[in-house]
């Protein structure tokens, strides 16, 4: 008959709690866990998708320096940037129908007071509600568009769904019946096309690499490499480039295909 020994019963009590801890799943680390809505912003998905390769080297090709914002850089510092060659920006206005940046005045209004041609982008979140809903979300509060030579025409940013599944959990055919929506809202809201801002993998993965909307909306693409590799179906070039996410001042950094008079055309319409 064994012995009981209450000193060996104590010490596994002891031990007790010790032991459920290891027995229990880890909870969710913060890497784990979806960005909170609203903080989404241009090629936040680029790098962990795409992979990043060296800066491109300076071309004989004429290229117009620009940069790209959100509430992530807080409030600008525009004069840095305009002395260090950048000519041109755009800044995050809205995402989905539900957020608004708070810091777009100081950077929309100070990129064209230092004397900057400026736009405005609109972060897509196609699980959300419609392509036209989130166009006029966007064009009345910020994305609008006016022939003053300094204003650019709307950029929709369409990428990885940072909150979720890459492709908003839509069919091919169903994302580009969104962008579609979008793109017509926002034509005749403003008489512009939008701009496009996407990456060649995620618009071949969630689009079917479909090439309808090369025709009518500038392509704005995002990699962050020596070159520009392949570009998305239906674009024999590219009107900006996003080249890089850690440049100097703001991280995120791009160059127009083209002298400044190009970039004032864009502007002009």
């Amino acid at each position: 008959m064994p012995v009981h020994r209450p000193g060996t019963l104590l010490a596994t009590l002891a031990l007790l709690p010790f032991l459920l801890a290891l027995a229990a799943p880890a909870p969710a680390s913060a890497a784990d866990k979806p960005p909170a809505r609203g903080t989404a912003h241009m090629g936040m998905g680029v790098a962990a998708h795409d992979g990043t390769g060296g800066l491109p080297p300076d071309g004989r090709a004429v290229q117009t320096e620009g940069v790209d914002v959100s509430s992530h850089q807080g409030n600008v510092d525009w004069t840095a940037l305009w002395n260090s060659g950048v000519k041109w920006a755009y800044v995050k206005a809205t995402e989905g129908t539900y957020y608004k940046n708070p810091y777009f005045a100081q950077q929309y209004n100070g990129s064209y007071g230092i004397g900057m041609i400026r736009g405005a982008y609109h972060f897509a979140t196609p699980d959300t509600t419609t392509g036209a809903a989130q166009a006029d979300f966007f064009v009345n509060n910020g994305g609008g568009w006016s022939r003053d030579g300094r204003t650019l025409p709307g950029v929709l940013d369409i990428e990885w769904n940072p909150y979720g599944s890459a492709c908003y959990g839509k069919s091919q055919s169903a994302m580009v019946s969104w962008i579609r929506d979008f793109l017509g809202r926002y034509k005749y809201r403003t008489g512009r096309d939008a701009v496009i801002y996407t990456a060649t993998s995620w618009w071949k993965q969630c689009t079917g690499n479909y090439g309808g909307f090369g025709a009518s909306s500038p392509l704005w693409v995002a990699r962050y490499n020596t070159t520009v590799g392949e570009l998305p179906a239906g674009w024999a070039y590219y009107t900006m480039w996003q080249y890089t996410s850690t440049g100097p001042i703001v991280g995120d950094h791009n160059r127009f295909n083209g002298a400044y008079d190009r970039l004032q055309a864009l502007a002009n319409g």
